[in-house]
């Protein structure tokens, strides 16, 4: 059905050792740890990772196509979930609930070479529901940091997420989202973003409630584990129509706002961008 379909496939389960995966419906996975016993070592992670591995779904079946373990991490309240469930659902989540432990989903793309599938584990962004927090993170092959343009504390504590993450998996493609671009009191300014400079990370504006540049931290990380730069997708998500609109001449401000700051040289230390 998909051209290239075998050597796409082998491709990249020879570079990443990616192995195909199981589950066709959303999980979610809570902790049952108490508080007094909070913080989670690598150790408890993989007996974690073994649990949630052993959760039966109806009509599980093993994918014949790539498939990779994507980490979504940050601030509680960023968007991440209603980001996830833009693609699964194409509904915009108007109420917060927070995530508790981890929830799993498959988020599937088609591309020049063949069907990709991410398995999208949206972690918990509130300490308080955080759970075996970095056993959630164990074989991740790519990551999504993401934070809320509008709340100057979800960058402030990027590094954190990063550094977390990191512990965990080295040497994964790494993506920072810059969330809800499209509110008009933005807190934290383009020139402001300086974190994925400075770890060699790629960096995009996004905005969950109008579709804007939806696809694009999923297809950096599919090129990256391809390593093809050429893929692209073939087919469109099948998103609801967007709340709200980012006119055109928005869009050429973001962009040329990223140009000037990507031109400006770095600062000693994050904090001092808002100062």
């Amino acid at each position: 059905m998909f051209r290239n379909l075998d050597s796409f496939r082998w491709g990249l389960m020879e570079g990443f050792a990616c192995r195909a995966e199981k589950g066709t419906a959303s999980v979610k996975c809570r902790s049952v740890r108490t508080e007094a016993n909070d913080t989670a070592d690598v150790k408890e992670g993989r007996d974690m990772e073994r649990r949630t591995e052993t959760l039966a779904l109806p009509n599980q079946q093993t994918v014949d196509y790539p498939s990779f373990k994507l980490v979504l991490v940050g601030d509680g309240g960023t968007g991440k979930t209603t980001f996830v469930k833009r693609h699964l659902t194409g509904e915009f989540e108007k109420k917060y609930e927070p995530t508790i432990g981890v929830e799993v989903h498959p988020l599937d793309f088609f591309t020049n070479c063949g069907k990709i599938r991410f398995y999208c584990w949206d972690t918990a962004g509130q300490e308080k529901f955080g759970g075996l927090r970095d056993g959630y993170y164990i074989h991740g092959q790519c990551a999504i940091i993401m934070f809320d343009v509008t709340a100057r504390l979800t960058y402030k504590n990027v590094p954190t997420w990063h550094r977390d993450l990191c512990r965990v998996c080295e040497s994964i493609p790494i993506v920072l989202c810059g969330n809800k671009v499209d509110v008009k009191n933005r807190q934290v300014k383009a020139k402001q973003v300086t974190f994925h400079r400075k770890k060699n990370l790629q960096y995009y504006e996004i905005s969950a409630k109008s579709n804007y540049n939806f696809e694009k931290p999923f297809l950096y990380l599919a090129r990256k584990l391809a390593g093809d730069p050429n893929l692209h997708f073939v087919e469109s998500p099948a998103l609801a129509p967007p709340e709200v609109q980012i006119d055109l001449a928005a869009q050429q401000q973001h962009e040329a706002e990223l140009a000037a700051a990507a031109a400006q040289p770095l600062p000693d230390d994050d904090d001092d961008v808002f100062d």
